[in-house]
């Protein structure tokens, strides 16, 4: 490597002995800088900007002088290292790093620095050297490989920890296992993931094709292969040759034989001390494994570990609590004479969250039916219990006889009582099948939307009062007060109740939204399940967080009981 920039100072008289530490690092092609963190100024003296090879007239001073001079990927590097060093309070550093010339080629300097800190630690400045890195080119040139293996194996385990941190399931985790922007550059022609399942380990994913071994689906913890070694013994294992593989796995042998697979690394996946699984990654390249490489494979099974085994747990937890939400729905929708109805409902897959979206259709005396939809506030298995609280309570009450509006009034006294800190919106609507006449009350929730026999379709506008819970709250003297807005359900009509799952979508408004459910319904088909379908599947789509319920009823038109 030649050394460019400009002419060294000249050599001091021989009878200057002992030489100054100036001329010393001169000589040496070592040049010296002073940082000041404060001003942001950067001194370089002559032998420095000659070992960055530019000329005193260019040097402005400043850090970002020297940007052309520094590859972009060495910069972020070099920059790295001292914010690193500067946070944990570091007396010295160094490292080396590339300096582009002005022909564009590219040659190798090392830096060595002190920082100087005031009274209280605050770092103050930063005094070095630096100079070519000539005598070191051929060790370079040797580890260059393993720098850049090394680099690519980093941006693997950061892209992937990333990727991981995000993920609400394990089929999340699976995904990312299988993505060639996380995993893709650990060149490997086959990443498998197994999870421990009482004394077997059950393969979840593969994630390329043609090197997934379908036999191999379940094996015992005892059986003789890598991953149930690994599972055994806490240890990870790496096979540097396909002879190794064959020695040490017999059984396994068959299954490797026809594939592209020259070396491999199995690594348990622990959690708290425990092996909850096992990673598997499968090279065309024999060849043993640096150290570097085995650590950060190991850190990358770490964190796929921990993950898995949150997602799990969330997924767990999850359904325990849909299992009590769905305890706290109907188990099944009365027919109604004189009407036809459709429900649907999901639940929000955002970790062990549930929320308080319910429905009911109540069969009422002298031919009326009453329906109800509402959402309790929050995601947890308090809301549905809450939830299972309140359905039940406005069918006690509708039972006895109450209207519409006192049902509500005394569902929110009684949600007040709970001292759970909790509110609820509900819409309730009474329908008299035999003259098509509505009562409608809203607390807090979305109007009723009705689809007229005509092929029509509209909002119901009604008046409202505040959500269960609230409105006790804020009860004045003469109690609680919900208006009752009336309406006209004729025969072929067809009234829809939803929650704000069904409809509100981040970063659109309210309004354009309940146009386009209104539009969706204006155009659905004819049938009450298909309907119901095709306006689930339309919202699915977007997978939002929040719970959605559906309740259509169509009062029979003529000719149908």
């Amino acid at each position: 490597m030649a050394d460019r920039g400009a002419p060294l100072p000249a050599a001091a008289p021989p009878d200057d002995w002992p030489a100054h530490p100036d001329l010393s690092l001169a000589l040496n092609r070592m040049g010296s800088f002073d940082w000041d963190l404060d001003t942001g100024s950067l001194y370089l003296d002559p032998t420095a900007l000659a070992v960055f090879g530019l000329r005193p007239e260019e040097y402005t001073g400043e850090p970002a002088a020297l940007a052309d001079r520094i590859p972009p990927h060495d910069a972020a590097r070099l920059k790295a290292l001292v914010a690193r060093a500067l946070k944990e309070g570091t007396a010295d550093c160094g490292a080396y790093f590339r300096i582009r010339d002005r022909d564009g080629t590219v040659r190798w300097t090392h830096t060595q620095a002190h920082i100087r800190h005031d009274e209280a630690g605050r770092p103050l400045r930063i005094i070095g050297i630096v100079r070519g890195a000539r005598h070191e080119l051929a060790e370079i040139a040797a580890r260059s490989d393993l720098d850049e293996d090394r680099q690519r194996l980093t941006g693997v385990v950061a892209r992937t920890t990333a990727l991981l941190a995000s993920a609400g399931t394990v089929d999340d985790v699976l995904d990312i296992l299988r993505d060639e922007e996380a995993l893709g550059h650990l060149m490997a022609v086959s990443v498998m993931l197994g999870v421990v399942e009482g004394e077997r380990i059950r393969l979840l994913a593969e994630a390329r094709s043609g090197s997934f071994v379908p036999e191999l689906h379940y094996t015992r913890i005892a059986d003789p292969y890598p991953m149930s070694e690994v599972v055994r013994t806490g240890r990870p294992r790496f096979l540097t040759s396909r002879a190794e593989f064959r020695a040490a796995y017999p059984r396994l042998w068959p299954h490797i034989e026809p594939l592209s697979v020259a070396s491999g690394a199995y690594l348990p996946l622990i959690v708290e001390a425990r092996p909850i699984g096992a990673l598997g990654l499968l090279y065309p390249r024999p060849g043993g494994f640096h150290e570097e490489e085995r650590n950060l494979l190991v850190a990358l099974s770490g964190g796929i570990a921990q993950s898995l085994q949150r997602t799990r747990l969330y997924e767990q937890q999850h359904d325990l609590a849909e299992d009590l939400q769905q305890a706290m729905l109907p188990r099944h929708i009365p027919a109604v004479r004189g009407a036809r109805t459709a429900v649907r409902y999901r639940s929000a897959r955002i970790g062990r969250s549930v929320g308080g979206d319910w429905y009911d259709v109540l069969p009422l005396p002298g031919g009326r039916v009453g329906l109800t939809i509402g959402d309790v506030q929050g995601h947890d298995t308090d809301a549905a219990v809450v939830m299972g609280q309140l359905r039940m309570a406005l069918w006690a009450y509708t039972a006895e006889g109450h209207p519409p509006d006192t049902a509500l009034a005394r569902a929110s006294v009684l949600l007040g009582r709970l001292d759970t800190d909790r509110f609820a919106t509900c819409t309730y609507v009474e329908a008299d099948l035999r003259t098509g006449e509505l009562r409608i009350v809203r607390a807090g929730h979305l109007d009723p939307l009705v689809r007229r026999a005509d092929g029509s379709c509209e909002w119901l506008p009604t008046a409202g009062g505040l959500p269960l819970g609230l409105s006790a709250e804020f009860a004045g003297p003469g109690g609680i007060s919900y208006p009752v807005t009336h309406g006209t359900l004729a025969p072929g009509d067809t009234i829809l109740l939803c929650t704000d799952g069904l409809v509100e979508e981040p970063g659109t408004d309210l309004g354009d939204s309940l146009e386009v459910l209104r539009r969706r319904v204006l155009d659905g088909p004819a049938g009450l399940p298909e309907l119901a379908d095709r306006l689930f599947a339309a919202v699915v789509e977007r997978d939002g967080d929040d719970d959605r319920a559906l309740l259509l009823l169509r009062r029979n038109g003529p000719g149908t009981d």
